[in-house]
């Protein structure tokens, strides 16, 4: 998942995991990165999570917010940018899309994508990651695997009618806490797997467990009061 590592003269100080669709950063205790300098505006900065995209807007700051040394007013951050605020430098590291990992929005913003499962591995181990896909790539044509064509389909809800495509190879979708499933892509087609949360999630009214599933086309699926259907090509 994204983070941000601030370091001063050198020294790493914290390192903060964007986890929320809007991060803030400043001077005043409220912020979710406090920097306690003089350097530092009250509200300096502010990290949009977009899917898997991280803006980083300056609030009007009194020093001003530089990545790479410019001065930035709105900018999309990029693995290793450096964003300067005073003496302090703060690296953003995005390793998810280089681990084909991705994000999605499903039901609303602000989720968070799941750490890289060990190759084969059912995402049972994974964290939490909610409302969004992080769909799997397919093999490239001629690697032994068919190209699959699937989708998740949203019923009902916000977004009821929206399509996300599963191009990744691990979806996760519901919300922390409540029910998180992760669809993962295999050889052969995809699974699905209960990850985190008191309520299960269920696979055509039957409760899904840790354990993978295999998905086939018009499965049901409803995690945290919404429904949704996966869809595969043949």
């Amino acid at each position: 998942m994204p983070k941000m590592i601030v370091s001063i003269d050198g020294v790493v100080i914290k390192e903060v995991q964007l986890t929320k669709d809007r991060t803030t950063l400043g001077r005043r205790p409220y912020n979710d990165i406090v920097i306690d300098n003089l350097a530092v505006s009250g509200e300096h900065a502010v990290l949009q999570l977009t899917g898997n995209e991280v803006y980083l807007e300056d609030l009007n700051s009194t020093n001003g917010t530089y990545v790479n040394g410019k001065a930035v007013k709105k900018q999309l951050l990029q693995n290793n940018d450096t964003v300067e605020i005073g003496k302090y430098k703060i690296k953003f590291i995005n390793e998810a899309p280089g681990a084909t990992f991705e994000k999605t929005m499903i039901i609303k913003p602000g989720m968070v994508p799941p750490m890289p499962a060990k190759p084969g591995a059912a995402p049972a181990g994974a964290p939490a990651a909610a409302t969004a896909a992080a769909p799997a790539a397919a093999k490239p044509a001629g690697a032994g695997a068919e190209a699959v064509n699937a989708s998740i389909k949203v019923l009902s809800g916000a977004a009821a009618g929206r399509e996300v495509p599963l191009v990744k190879v691990v979806t996760t979708i519901g919300k922390p806490g409540v029910a998180v499933a992760a669809i993962t892509k295999r050889a052969h087609g995809f699974v699905v797997a209960h990850v985190e949360g008191s309520n299960k999630p269920t696979l055509n009214g039957t409760a899904i467990g840790p354990e993978p599933v295999a998905l086939k086309n018009g499965d049901m699926l409803e995690l945290a009061g919404t429904q949704m259907q996966f869809l595969q090509a043949t």
